[in-house]
């Protein structure tokens, strides 16, 4: 029988086969999820009605033809639904926020140099200097870098970004950061509002939990205990290789990033949205590789040191020989693969069931290590083991669930 037929179909077949309309209630198969209602139209099952049909699917078949089940004692039931509950509760509510966070992932679909933030109903161009000049209120510095520095401001009520330059002698690297921004616009990147070269500023969407180097701290709080689960945990690694795999496959070529040398440096580099995703939204250090012309980049004119960084980051001569940079190798893309599972154990943190997503991503991360920076997989490959991963410890956990029965 196939109940999608809708609703002429089934009942042609029904009146064929003399087969009545089936009674609506939650499927299991359909991952306790959804119905077909009396007119055969799917919709969501409530809580009660999930425990219901788990219930029903573990019953034998003799108890559900109306045999006398064995009795337990209440208080042993009692306890058996309400950590069933428990459980189920915990799964729905991660599949509605992850459905929730991926609906929100890219809402603008504006035209380039256009945006759309917030609940703003239509895109409008970026500002111009002189709108940014009097539309735009300072209020306070958040954030500085190298770079910029950035305050908390405000234009037509809603918060926003305004980052300045720091000096001029740093000009050429803001420049290239707006370029950046600019192009690289989409659902990877913080979303550029207005900027204008003649003042040195950039204004772009305020993300009030901030840098994602404040990620523990965030989930520490109690009204953010709800997503400090290895689910969501994995979903931001996700986030940060899918950031990855865009900039070695952007508009703009193959970008390296840079401005990675340790971990505190690169959590930098990133915001945790309010619906908790990663954008990326320090792009002043994106070097460009080019395989076809042999182009490959170096990051900085200093020597680098330490595990965190590639191997080939590293000073290849030995201590007797004093660093020139002019010596130095170059490299390709594949630093950004070294870095991952670093970057990755940090967001998985030290919750339950992160340890068991750790174990389960060891030999990729293992490939990530390797020596030889051609072997190392690409941030697809990564991007796909970590799905693989995330659907089958969620199955796992799904059936333990039903297994309570």
């Amino acid at each position: 029988m196939d109940w999608k037929r809708g609703r002429t179909g089934w009942e042609s077949f029904a009146e064929t086969q003399g087969i009545s309309r089936p009674v609506p209630r939650c499927q299991p198969e359909h991952g306790l999820t959804r119905y077909l209602d009396g007119d055969l139209n799917w919709r969501r099952c409530t809580l009660e009605e999930i425990v219901e049909a788990v219930s029903m699917e573990k019953q034998p078949q003799n108890s559900r033809r109306g045999l006398a089940p064995r009795e337990v004692p209440p208080a042993v039931g009692l306890l058996l639904v309400m950590a069933l509950m428990n459980t189920l509760l915990y799964l729905c509510l991660d599949r509605f926020f992850i459905a929730h966070r991926q609906s929100l992932v890219d809402p603008r679909h504006c035209p380039y140099g256009h945006f759309r933030i917030g609940l703003m109903k239509n895109c409008s161009p970026w500002l111009s200097c002189e709108e940014l000049r009097t539309e735009v209120r300072q209020l306070k510095r958040v954030g500085e870098g190298a770079v910029k520095r950035v305050f908390l401001s405000e234009w037509k009520e809603r918060k926003v970004a305004l980052s300045r330059l720091t000096s001029l002698e740093m000009k050429d690297d803001f420049l290239h950061g707006l370029q950046m921004l600019k192009s690289l616009q989409g659902a990877h990147v913080v979303t550029l509002l207005g900027y204008c070269e003649d003042d040195n500023t950039i204004l772009t969407e305020y993300h009030p939990l901030g840098s994602l180097s404040n990620l523990e701290e965030i989930l520490n709080l109690s009204k953010y205990q709800n997503v400090n689960t290895w689910q969501h945990r994995l979903q931001l690694a996700m986030d940060y290789v899918s950031i990855i795999h865009y900039l070695h496959h952007s508009p703009m070529g193959t970008r390296v990033m840079c401005d990675s040398n340790d971990l505190p440096k690169t959590l930098s580099q990133y915001l945790l949205t309010s619906n908790f995703s990663i954008v990326a939204n320090d792009l002043d250090a994106l070097p460009l590789v080019n395989h076809s012309s042999g182009t490959l980049v170096k990051c900085g004119h200093r020597e680098l040191h330490g595990d965190f960084v590639a191997p080939e980051q590293l000073w290849p001569y030995g201590e007797d020989m004093p660093f020139r940079d002019d010596l130095m190798p170059s490299y390709d893309e594949k630093i950004d693969i070294w870095k991952i599972p670093d970057i990755s154990s940090f967001l998985l943190g030290h919750v339950e069931g992160s340890d068991m997503v750790r174990f389960h991503l060891f030999d990729i991360h293992k490939a990530c290590k390797s020596q030889t920076p051609s072997e190392r997989p690409t941030a697809q490959d990564i991007l796909d083991t970590y799905q693989k991963v995330l659907d089958t410890l969620r199955d796992t956990v799904m059936s333990q669930a039903r297994e309570m029965l």
